[in-house]
């Protein structure tokens, strides 16, 4: 039989199967991005009405200072979750892979545990954790006699974007911690043993050895949280809201707000894509500083 011929069937089959699949994602990604593309050169408010602004929205959205204010929000968070949730997933997966930890699995499990919480379960928990009253963080302070570290944790502009970006940092670090395991884990034994002879142990084994062969995973790492924190959503909401005022807004909230709150649906739309092109321009920025895509990872 011909073994051309015989393709053809497997080839139909594997078409078939991945029609249901590419078909969903089109419908749910790709076609509502064509759709926010074309209604952010209109103004509308819903209904029948349209009128084309051509690129007014996107004229405004570049001359509104919230917008940036917001951008500049989104850049803090994911700067505190690469150094939180990377930096500090690297030294847990070390730890991890150490041959003097015992219960590995256990305290897997335990440091995994929030990744699969909703995120609006870890906005709520995090704002009783917050409460001026009857939180945790200000009884545990006036306990140990430090009542002059309490504050309004969610209500001092100074500090908002710390506060929100504790709870994040802390629900994503298990996510990365498996990942980053998962790459130390593939590096040949020898390598370690070798190491250790020439005294690479502790903080040395992880700067000289495990890191620089790991590169490629760290970095797809945090390429996944900068592609996080510029969305990031649920967590601001059910604390803040965006507030006080305006400090913790940010854009995900700001395309929230002018789309659904104030009806102003082709202007969200074209903050929704002006969200999209700054995270595609950040994460490639921050991709080519941080070294070569085919850097060879063992």
């Amino acid at each position: 039989m011909n073994t051309k011929s015989a393709l053809y069937p497997r080839r139909s089959i594997l078409l078939i199967l991945l029609a249901p699949g590419v078909l969903l994602y089109l419908g749910i990604a790709i076609v509502p991005i064509f759709n926010a593309v074309i209604l952010s050169f209109y103004k509308w408010s819903g209904g029948d009405t349209k009128s084309f602004m051509g690129f007014g929205n996107y004229t405004y959205l570049l001359t509104d200072p919230l917008f940036w204010g917001s951008l500049k929000n989104n850049l803090l968070i994911g700067g505190i979750s690469i150094i939180g949730q990377v930096g500090i997933a690297l030294v847990l997966a070390a730890l991890f892979t150490s041959r003097d930890i015992k219960f590995v699995g256990f305290h897997r499990s335990v440091i995994f545990f929030p990744v699969v919480l909703a995120a609006i379960i870890i906005g709520f928990i995090w704002t009783m954790v917050y409460s001026r009253e009857y939180g945790l963080l200000n009884f545990a302070l006036r306990g140990l006699g430090l009542e002059k570290l309490i504050k309004p944790w969610l209500d001092d502009p100074n500090i908002i974007i710390m506060s929100v970006s504790a709870p994040i940092v802390w629900q994503y670090i298990g996510y990365y911690t498996v990942i980053i395991a998962s790459g130390i884990t593939a590096i040949p034994s020898e390598i370690f043993e070798s190491a250790e002879l020439d005294g690479a142990v502790g903080w040395k084994k992880l700067v000289y050895i495990i890191y620089p062969l790991i590169k490629s995973t760290i970095i797809v790492c945090v390429m996944m949280c900068i592609a996080g924190s510029m969305k990031i959503f649920t967590h601001i909401l059910v604390m803040t809201s965006g507030g006080p005022g305006n400090s913790s807004m940010v854009m995900s909230m700001y395309a929230y707000r002018n789309s659904f709150i104030k009806y102003k649906l082709g202007y969200g739309s074209a903050a929704s894509i002006g969200i999209l092109l700054v995270s595609m321009i950040i994460i490639l920025v921050t991709r080519s500083i941080m070294g070569s895509k085919n850097e060879e990872q063992f």
